[in-house]
């Protein structure tokens, strides 16, 4: 019996009681409670497209207009080709005078000296239309042209004006006059297109700078006009127009 009762009495020591279990064996299930809860967790999100829904959004921003649009005093004529040409109320009729091209910018860059542009390679062009525009700050004369390749000229004040080839003089009103003489000319008969045909002179409006316009022919593969100017010598440029040809020459109106 007392035997007995010794061995019971060591295994009691040896072996806590459940009520006394470690603190690391009590942790352990509450760890692996928590990992259990997270893969349960993470499995109910699921894997498949379905399950997940994607909101895209967007931002639509429009953009200022640029600045480049707008059209500054520096730009240069050959940037005017989008410009009309002087002609009347949208009227193309030869010899009237209008105003419903786009205004070029004013003031322009512009000087008295003489104007120059070498033809295109074999150029055969014959003058179809003269028309002139008053805008503001400039008068405007379109010489318009049919035929092979690109014009050239030659734009400059003169004292008296002149034909050429014969040199009788030329009666146009106006204080001061600009001869411009179209490079790449042909007679009809070369370029098989009609010539000018419309009033001579082309008379200007009564509130521009420029009185009016003569045209006077072929000579040697020019096509010689001038243009009678009040006062002056005032500021001009020349440049090309294309679709159609057109040797454009806008005399300033500085005041």
């Amino acid at each position: 019996m007392d035997t007995m009762r010794l061995v019971w009495e060591r295994s009691a020591v040896r072996r806590p009681s459940r009520g006394s279990r470690s603190p690391r064996r009590r942790a352990l299930p509450a760890l692996l409670g928590a990992v259990g809860l997270v893969l349960t967790l993470g499995a109910c999100g699921g894997d498949g497209p379905d399950d997940t829904e994607t909101v895209t959004v967007t931002s639509e921003v429009t953009p200022e207009p640029s600045d480049d649009d707008t059209a500054t005093d520096e730009s240069s004529p050959t940037d005017e080709g989008t410009d009309d040409d002087g002609s009347t109320d949208g009227d193309e009729t030869s010899g009237e005078t209008g105003d419903d091209d786009a205004e070029a910018p004013v003031p322009f860059p512009a000087n008295t000296d003489p104007d120059t542009e070498d033809p295109s390679s074999g150029a055969m062009l014959t003058v179809t239309d003269v028309r002139t525009g008053h805008h503001d700050g400039y008068d405007r004369v379109v010489f318009e042209l049919d035929g092979e390749g690109t014009p050239g000229w030659r734009v400059e004040y003169v004292g008296s004006p002149a034909d050429d080839g014969s040199g009788s003089p030329v009666d146009i009103d106006g204080d001061t006059f600009v001869q411009v003489s179209i490079s790449g000319s042909g007679y009809p008969t070369d370029t098989g297109v009609d010539e000018y045909s419309g009033p001579d002179p082309v008379e200007a409006t009564d509130s521009g700078v420029i009185e009016e316009v003569r045209l006077r022919g072929v000579f040697e593969g020019y096509t010689q006009a001038f243009i009678g100017v009040d006062d002056g010598p005032r500021p001009f440029r020349a440049f090309l127009l294309e679709d159609p040809t057109r040797v454009v020459v806008d005399v300033r109106d500085d005041g």
